[in-house]
């Protein structure tokens, strides 16, 4: 088709302040251009950046601001120059949505490392306008920042590997973590944490969920299939466990500090960090020096590791554990959410949602 020149209205759920709370928003969604793909949003993730982002925690948010960025829908039409996509495609579009193309991260296909990367909620499009993400009806996203979901891939299961799925591969990839035979640690079972014992076992890794408490034992062995639960307050056990991680991928949202966990890791292993922490941490230089360890992080993933992670977990039969809800639950859910009272992932029916009310 040609280039959508017309611009359409969508109703989302937009927070208008730092209270968080979301409600019915109509506004116009950004003019469409030869590359862009107009989706019609099916169902999106909640992630825990999400109320970060409405509540103004990390004191950047703009507001009226509609979140999500797990987002899949349906292509209802497409430009004169996207040639990845048709009507009637069911796609996903994460974290980002434009990127300058030319900077050396652009350029070596890590385009969520350029530093005029754009977000897709809470921030401001190259024509002047600002982004909104997938708590809508219809989003209009460039086609480099668009993927296909997998045939036979369940939109509302595909929707967290969009953020949490391709958080916990990208590292595992970009380190040379994914072979088989690896002794991983997942610090943290929340929406990412659940996500990398089921991405790390399905490598091949024998995995140990890392805890503060003995609550969610039962839930990563059992469910999740994890070989080992470690409580980070049982002395004997983390002795028992001192240099026997490859690497830990490090979930946590908050300050916690680091040394019990550098002590887990093998000469040359990785502590991963994960979490949005605005509170700096702390660690004694020995910890690391003396088992020449690492401290890195590693922030979601590229498109290209995107599209990788959704053949991979097709290919090996990965599914995310969520909990589905209408629009209208929404606050109830970011109230949840901040419990961690949630297994382990939110997702929202957009398309079954009445959005006006």
């Amino acid at each position: 088709m040609g280039s959508l020149e017309m611009e359409r209205k969508t109703v989302g759920w937009a927070a208008r302040d730092s209270s968080g709370i979301l409600s019915p928003y109509t506004y116009t969604l950004r003019n469409t251009g030869p590359e862009d793909v107009y989706v019609k949003v099916m169902c999106c993730g909640i992630c825990h950046t999400d109320v970060h982002q409405v509540k103004n925690d990390l004191g950047m948010s703009t507001y009226p601001m509609v979140p999500g960025h797990e987002v899949v829908g349906e292509v209802i039409e497409v430009g004169s120059g996207v040639t990845k996509f048709r009507a009637g495609d069911v796609v996903g579009v994460g974290c980002i949505v434009g990127c300058c193309g030319s900077c050396r991260p652009c350029k070596a296909d890590i385009e969520q490392y350029c530093n005029k990367k754009i977000w897709s909620y809470n921030d401001v499009y190259t024509d002047g306008n600002p982004t909104q993400g997938g708590f809508a009806g219809a989003m209009v996203v460039h086609q480099k920042f668009v993927v296909k979901i997998p045939d036979g891939m369940a939109p509302e299961q595909a929707a967290p590997l969009l953020c949490a799925g391709v958080t916990v591969y990208s590292p595992l990839n970009h380190f040379g973590l994914k072979g088989s035979g690896l002794r991983g640690g997942i610090l943290g079972l929340g929406g990412v944490g659940h996500m990398g014992v089921k991405i790390a076992k399905a490598m091949g890794h024998h995995v140990t969920v890392i805890s503060s408490s003995d609550r969610k034992r039962e839930e990563a062995l059992e469910h999740l299939g994890a070989d080992d639960y470690l409580v980070s307050s049982n002395a004997e056990r983390m002795q028992e466990l001192a240099d026997s991680l490859d690497y830990i991928i490090d979930t946590i949202p908050v300050f916690h500090p680091l040394e019990p966990y550098l002590s887990l890791l093998k000469v040359d292993g990785k502590l991963i960090l994960m979490g949005v922490i605005n509170t700096p941490l702390q660690f004694v230089t020995p910890m690391v020096m003396l088992g020449r360890k690492s401290i890195t992080g590693s922030f979601i993933g590229s498109m290209k590791e995107t599209e990788e992670m959704l053949e991979f977990c097709k290919e090996k039969g990965l599914s995310s554990t969520i909990e589905i809800v209408k629009m209208d639950y929404i606050n109830t859910a970011f109230e949840r959410l901040e419990k961690n009272d949630v297994r382990y992932r939110f997702v929202m029916d957009v398309a079954g949602s009445n959005l006006d009310q």
